[in-house]
């Protein structure tokens, strides 16, 4: 059940790309639930772009309540970190369904759309966690496997202040994911023409849509500083053969290929049936990122003294 609610909350993201990246936000109209006021809408391909969308929503919805249920009163998965993760889903996906309906019934500013996309990665990596984890407890056949001591590897400790390195990271990463989304909404991506110069320039004239543009190029590209130099810190605290130090290792070419997507998908803004697809890209693998960002300070502070 974690695996096909962690499946279903991706298609989610998915869907949810696809509506922005074909501006079918509006597809059915301000009705909500229903679609321009019927159950089944006159086919268009925004409304049943969009109307895809809120099925596959609410079917992962259902989906996502019937796994915290399981959780909760299922004595085999009844575990701290498992009805954390499964709590966080079901409230993550509540907020996000929430904020959809709003979006719609009422005009919604691009500030507060673009959290819709954050507030979905968050339902995504909790889904994401659970699944991780309840594979981990089947694996080794204890029920205890949940703990944090059961997750140590035995003489492994790493520094707090590891921990809260990756956590900083992984904040500024949400707000690298944030601006990414705003830019989107905004569409604000083709006031920087080209890759990896802007308009021309290493730093081009910064005003209005182009400084947004530039000011995220710029931020992946400290994002991608970052986790180098957190990968460095993790090899040399816990080790080159941990379990740390492949997550870190994860992260760091997962950002490798966020940057690289960033550029494929700047150099394909012309093309709209080709930008639709790198845009997808380029969410899968932040979605991966930051779910990955999210596991590494979870075992770090599992692993701190």
């Amino acid at each position: 059940m974690t695996l096909l609610t962690c499946i279903g909350m991706f298609l989610v993201l998915i869907a949810g790309v696809l509506v922005t990246n074909t501006d079918s936000g509006r597809g059915c109209g301000t009705d909500w639930p229903l679609c321009n006021g019927k159950f089944v809408p006159a086919y268009t391909v925004e409304s049943m772009v969009e109307y895809s969308h809120r099925i596959i929503s609410g079917l992962v919805g259902m989906l996502v309540g019937a796994t915290f249920l399981a959780t909760t009163f299922w004595k085999p998965a009844k575990h701290k970190e498992n009805l954390l993760y499964a709590g966080g889903a079901l409230l993550f996906t509540v907020m996000q369904a929430a904020l959809g309906a709003m979006a719609v019934v009422w005009e919604q500013s691009s500030i507060v759309l673009a959290l819709h996309f954050g507030i979905s990665l968050f339902a995504f990596t909790c889904t994401w966690l659970l699944y991780k984890l309840a594979k981990r407890q089947t694996q080794e056949g204890d029920a205890k496997a949940s703990s944090s001591a059961a997750h140590k590897a035995p003489g492994v400790t790493v520094p707090k202040a590891l921990y809260r390195s990756i956590v900083a990271v992984l904040v500024y990463c949400y707000g690298v994911v944030y601006l990414g989304a705003y830019i989107r909404h905004t569409s604000s991506g083709g006031a920087c023409d080209g890759w990896p110069l802007c308009n021309g320039a290493v730093i081009p004239e910064l005003s209005g849509s182009t400084a947004v543009a530039f000011a995220h190029r710029v931020a992946a590209l400290v994002l991608l500083v970052l986790i180098a130099i957190l990968v460095l810190y993790v090899r040399r605290a816990a080790g080159r053969t941990t379990e740390l130090a492949s997550i870190g290792n994860k992260a760091l070419a997962l950002v490798c290929l966020q940057v690289l997507s960033g550029g494929l998908l700047s150099l394909t803004l012309g093309n709209e049936d080709v930008y639709v697809f790198t845009g997808l890209i380029h969410t899968v693998i932040i979605s991966a990122l930051f779910s990955m960002l999210v596991l590494l300070a979870i075992r770090t502070k599992q692993y701190s003294r």
